[in-house]
């Protein structure tokens, strides 16, 4: 084995496992009973909005905030009262942290020296870790002279440069522009699978999460919401909070005439039926119809396979590649579609339009 794979090997060697985590500010209890397993070299990322506790989470696992009450392992090692410096952890934080005095050299060497690792390997591990995301050529140049996406590689270097056991990234894409931030994660993914360290990234972009992940777990108020690959967080959002956060999604309230098990269900809206699917078994009365825009179909006459809903087109918004509507049904509840492919653009504001939900990509869950 190359000694880049026994590196490779060594670090992705550990997984992460949060148990009954409790975590307290002020004696407030901001996290209770959280638990979770990151299975070794995962790329795992925390979503949520401000507030729902994800960057906590994160500096727990680092060990800036001591757990109340619970256990934190890396691989067989418990690391639940160890400081930040011995838990083998790199570290990205969102505004970079480089030291602005330091060259670049000495920014990514910062955590080997602080290790005592000899300078003829210094040298040649920062060299590799430069080089790796594409900044060999500026080892000598302060941060003042980099620009935010060369800076935020360089944070990037100097944790992996150490062969973490874990890697943590608390939103290190926040401070980019929209290319920029596409380029830089581009950057971070390669990098990650290649040296298999598993990751905690934390963010509340959702598009992020969706073209990063391995796995996501979506925080809701200091607890986890669902945990689950990308397609499954966004095609079976286990809660309304879950579909209505990751992606676009009609949630409209309608009536289940009957309890209902798991599977295929019918359910009333606006005067008619739609089929869909339940993920879990429904009571009777209120539920909650979840539909991504791009799953409903739109068609001038009645469309074929079985009912469909009428609606009115109230807004149109024409962008290229896809065209954007608003459809108002009886009562009126409105419903976004996004229709791509030949004549998307075809239905003008005003015009009566049947809508057509896909069953196997419509999900019911519990009001």
């Amino acid at each position: 084995m190359s000694a880049r794979g026994a590196a490779a090997s060594r670090v992705a060697s550990a997984g992460l496992a949060i148990e009954n985590l409790a975590v307290a500010y002020g004696g407030a209890r901001v996290i209770e009973g959280l638990s979770l397993v990151i299975e070794p070299g995962t790329f795992f990322t925390l979503l949520g909005p401000s507030g729902c506790g994800k960057t906590t989470l994160l500096r727990t696992i680092a060990g800036f905030i001591q757990a109340a009450e619970g256990r934190l392992m890396f691989g067989a090692t418990d690391v639940t009262r160890l400081p930040p410096h011995r838990r083998n952890i790199g570290m990205v934080f969102q505004d970079y942290a480089l030291f602005p005095d330091k060259t670049v050299f000495d920014n990514v060497a910062y955590g080997l020296r602080a290790r005592r690792i000899d300078e003829a390997t210094i040298k040649g591990r920062v060299a590799k870790a430069l080089d790796h995301v594409g900044l060999g050529h500026l080892a000598a140049r302060h941060p003042a002279a980099l620009s935010g996406g060369q800076r935020q590689r360089v944070a990037l270097a100097r944790a992996l440069v150490i062969e973490p056991q874990v890697l943590l990234m608390d939103e290190p894409l926040s401070n980019l522009d929209a290319k920029l931030r596409v380029q830089v994660r581009e950057v971070i993914s390669e990098l990650q699978r290649e040296a298999g360290i598993t990751t905690v990234f934390v963010t509340h972009d959702q598009d992020e999460a969706l073209a990063m992940s391995d796995r996501i777990g979506v925080m809701n108020r200091g607890r986890l919401e669902q945990v689950g690959p990308p397609s499954a967080i966004y095609r079976d959002p286990a809660t309304g909070y879950v579909a209505d956060f990751v992606g676009a999604a009609n949630l409209l309230r309608v009536e289940l005439a009957a309890p209902a098990p798991a599977g295929s269900v019918s359910v009333g809206l606006a005067g008619s039926s739609v089929a869909a699917r339940a993920p879990a078994a429904l009571p009777a009365g209120q539920a909650l119809l979840v539909a991504r825009p791009e799953d409903i179909t739109l068609a001038a006459t009645a469309l074929p396979g079985g009912p469909a809903l009428s609606g009115t087109v109230r807004r149109r918004q024409y962008l290229g590649s896809r065209t954007e509507y608003k459809v108002e049904l009886a009562g009126g509840t409105l419903v976004a579609v996004t229709l791509a492919g030949d004549r998307h653009d075809a239905h003008l504001p005003g015009a009566g339009v049947q809508l057509g939900f896909d069953p196997a990509r419509t999900v019911v869950l519990a009001s």
